[in-house]
């Protein structure tokens, strides 16, 4: 399996919504990942903080639970 990085996995989020709403009921950043990697993404946190940065609060709020550890704890603004 062609290993993919946190860039392809935001792309991906936006034109798969099982995957989208696996990611939004993750309640940790652990599971956040589990979820990912499950699906060939792989990638490191600094590559996840990264992307995650570049993504509007809009975005952000699509991907990840507002409430869960990732968006407080991964990028903080």
């Amino acid at each position: 399996m062609t290993q993919k990085n946190a860039a392809q996995l935001f792309k991906a989020v936006k034109q798969d919504m099982a995957l989208k709403e696996q990611l939004q009921a993750a309640n940790n950043l652990s599971r956040f990942r589990e979820l990912a990697e499950a699906r060939g993404y792989r990638f490191t946190d600094e590559e996840l903080q990264r992307e995650i940065s570049q993504l509007s609060e809009e975005e952000l709020a699509s991907v990840m639970n507002p409430g869960i550890a990732p968006r407080h704890h991964i990028l903080h603004r």
